[in-house]
């Protein structure tokens, strides 16, 4: 049953990340999927897909019984301050690979693992953000979904109804799908940073630009905050660059430094209307590079 059962990893994994936040998580609830439909599949009683999902749904509800939601640094704590200790892997949405979560003909769904749209989702009550994932995310039918939860397709409704009000604040608007105008943005962006051109950088950035940095809770706003904090003489970016790769849907990169085998952390920009609204940089590379591997292995150029 091996091979019927892995033609569905990939989208599965998605599933499961928007679910969970995080891609070891992700794995281990579809490995755990495939172990129980391995032992209880009946073609009877509804198609493999169905029977997956339906199983993976339950494993990722009982992963998030935990009352500890993962979200972004800004949606933990004011602005500014120390940097302070960094928090556990538990607190944060993690990073993915594209390869791991996006089927190769669903280049649609790259928009829905964005890392604000993740940690959107991880707003929404478990059942909520089950109903939106495969009713938004997936286009199934109200009545598939219904059949799957084992509810009305009234509740359905509902739940979705409650679901979208509560993102489209939280995450109210969508990316700039790549263009040429963007990758030139996201050009002047990695020449500027790889100069340590701080003004060109600053200049790039909405004036409510934010930064963080994972797994510490501490971020900033605003140009002048930004820019205060990449001329810090602890910045020691002076020699880096950014080497591109396929994380979250988006523009994402591991930042280089020199004399350092491994990254220093892996970058994700955030781009709207023609300007870089927000960037984070995820600097627990030892537990992503597992998930990730090494950028020098990589198709992608070790050096822009």
């Amino acid at each position: 049953m091996t091979e019927e059962l892995e033609p569905f990893r990939v989208e599965l994994t998605g599933y499961c990340y928007r679910m969970l936040g995080s891609g070891f998580e992700a794995e281990d609830a579809v490995q755990e999927t495939f172990v129980r439909a391995w032992k209880t599949y009946d073609a009877s009683r509804a198609s493999l897909r169905t029977w997956l999902y339906r199983l993976a749904t339950t494993i990722c509800i009982d992963m998030l019984r935990s009352p500890q939601r993962r979200a972004l640094a800004v949606d933990l704590g004011p602005s500014g301050g120390e940097i302070g200790a960094p928090l556990p892997e538990r607190a944060f949405v993690q990073p993915v690979p594209d390869a791991l979560v996006l089927p190769e003909d669903q280049a649609v769904l790259r928009e829905t693992v964005r890392l604000a749209f993740v940690a959107a989702l991880q707003l929404l009550p478990p059942r909520q953000r089950a109903v939106l994932i495969l009713r938004d995310v997936l286009a199934w039918q109200a009545s598939e979904v219904a059949a799957l939860l084992s509810v009305s397709v009234a509740s359905v409704n509902s739940a979705l109804q409650r679901a979208r009000a509560t993102l489209q604040v939280a995450d109210p608007g969508e990316p700039l799908r790549p263009d040429p105008a963007q990758q030139a943005l996201l050009t002047r962006y990695c020449e500027a940073f790889e100069r340590h051109d701080v003004d060109t950088l600053v200049a790039l950035l909405h004036e409510d630009a934010t930064m963080s940095m994972p797994p510490h809770s501490w971020w900033l706003r605003g140009r002048d905050a930004i820019s205060a904090a990449l001329r810090s003489p602890s910045a020691a970016c002076a020699g880096a660059w950014l080497v591109p790769v396929a994380a979250n849907g988006s523009p994402a990169y591991w930042q280089m430094r020199p004399g350092m085998a491994d990254p220093f952390g892996l970058v994700f920009l955030d781009v709207r209307d023609g300007v870089v609204t927000g960037t984070t940089t995820f600097l627990d590379v030892a537990t992503l590079l597992p998930l990730f591997g090494s950028p020098m292995s990589s198709s992608g150029s070790p050096r822009r």
